[in-house]
């Protein structure tokens, strides 16, 4: 029933081996931004790959933006690179975790959304508020927005065959209580 799933975003998150001196980073690595009176950490954004890390004096790093796994680990490592550039002594990168993947997908034919906020159990339908509705599933953990077109948008994966699983399983719903 879904044709393609596309990657909208990749939330990665990673531990350097050091501590990290942001004013000296941000002095020498261009696209960052660094505010502390507005925001603890450090902004950098980069154009390859597309995405922009959050980088945190503990050595914590958050990357977002990426539309894959390995994306989300290129940016990483070009923010470890940076670092290093800058001058910060920096052995490794530790304790990489995927932590959120946003995906979208189109179903093959429009959705009845008051029948599946009747229906399914974990579902939240208010369209005076948003025009989506909201359905959790449990195993995969994920949440989605599911939209009268028939568009889907799947968040809370940690792999992509979490991602493939918990669509899979959505589609499994929808054709049980016949809303698609």
């Amino acid at each position: 029933m879904v044709d393609e799933l596309k990657i909208e975003n990749v939330v990665a998150s990673a531990t350097l081996s050091a501590k990290i001196p942001l004013n000296q980073v941000v002095a020498h690595l261009p696209g960052t931004e660094y505010e502390p009176e507005q925001f603890p950490g450090l902004v950098y954004r980069m154009n390859d790959p597309n995405a922009a890390a959050l980088i945190f004096n503990s050595g914590k790093i958050v990357c977002t933006g990426a539309n894959s796994p390995e994306g989300a680990r290129e940016a990483i490592d070009k923010v470890l690179e940076g670092v290093r550039k800058a001058g910060v002594d920096v052995d490794e990168v530790t304790d990489i975790k995927i932590q959120n993947i946003v995906a979208s997908a189109q179903l093959d034919g429009k959705l009845r959304l008051n029948e599946i906020a009747f229906t399914l159990r974990n579902a939240e339908y208010e369209p005076e508020q948003f025009p989506g509705l909201v359905y959790r599933i449990e195993e995969p953990e994920a949440a989605f927005l599911l939209f009268g077109s028939g568009k889907i948008v799947c968040t809370g994966g940690r792999s992509i065959d979490d991602v493939k699983e918990a669509v899979k399983r959505v589609e499994e719903d929808l054709e049980e209580i016949d809303a698609l």
